[in-house]
């Protein structure tokens, strides 16, 4: 297991991590004999919810004035290809695509202006959801945070512009959810801005934007697939747990 960077259709091994001065071992290996695992695996994920007008009104509220955090567990990352396991005590599994942004450096405090300096690239992101017990527990650290509710990939894009990308989430091949990420309410620079206002983002946190307007229900079998113009697809299946 290491990092690599992917050039062409090959991946070029990484001396040691990606957070710093990038050393490569000199090994190549063709990209389509390597598994893709979960790009970096966070000591923490921060997410942002109700982030776009259209979601945040049909989930039944208005829009809020500031940013809705909350957290996700390290246990809760898995890659690309990786299963999404259904608990049996979750009644509704939801998909929500969105796009991830991985801290490339100790950000605390950061400003406006200096924000996307913190930031080591972009990834795709489903933050799985147990909409049922979101509701019923009056706060989402369960219905967030069984392991396997956060898969990310299939790798890093370091030169994206966050502001002027698509979001895409497909179900058994069926478009669900489908926004440019110039509807966020508070932007990348903006969400690195104030969650660093509260906790010291460390290389390797990765930040959840937010999900657009579509998000429904999963049931054991589906395949879901969320893609992020110019990262790439992240497809990860449903299984019973």
């Amino acid at each position: 297991m290491s990092f690599g960077i992917v050039e062409g259709d090959e991946v070029a091994a990484l001396a040691s991590h990606p957070f710093g001065p990038v050393s490569f071992s000199g090994a190549r290996h063709a990209l389509a004999d390597v598994r893709l695992l979960a790009p970096v695996i966070p000591s923490k994920v921060v997410a942002i919810g109700k982030n776009y007008a259209d979601h945040a009104r049909e989930m039944g509220g208005e829009p809020p004035a500031s940013p809705v955090m909350f957290l996700k567990p390290s246990t809760s990352v898995v890659g690309p290809g990786d299963p999404i396991a259904r608990p049996p005590s979750v009644g509704r599994l939801d998909y929500e695509g969105e796009l991830a942004v991985v801290i490339g450096r100790l950000a605390r405090d950061v400003p406006r202006e200096r924000a996307l300096d913190a930031v080591l690239g972009y990834t795709c992101a489903n933050d799985v959801t147990a909409r049922d017990q979101q509701q019923s527990d009056g706060q989402w650290t369960r219905a967030k945070g069984y392991d396997s509710f956060c898969p990310m990939g299939p790798w890093i894009e370091t030169d994206l512009d966050p502001a002027a990308t698509r979001v895409t989430t497909t179900l058994n091949g069926e478009t669900r959810q489908d926004a440019k990420t110039a509807l966020l309410l508070h932007d990348v620079p903006a969400l690195v801005e104030y969650v660093t206002a509260v906790m010291t983002l460390l290389p390797g946190d990765v930040l959840l934007t937010g999900t657009p307007a579509g998000v429904g229900p999963m049931e054991v079998g589906d395949e879901v697939t969320v893609s992020v113009e110019g990262v790439g697809i992240l497809t990860n299946k449903v299984v019973a747990r």
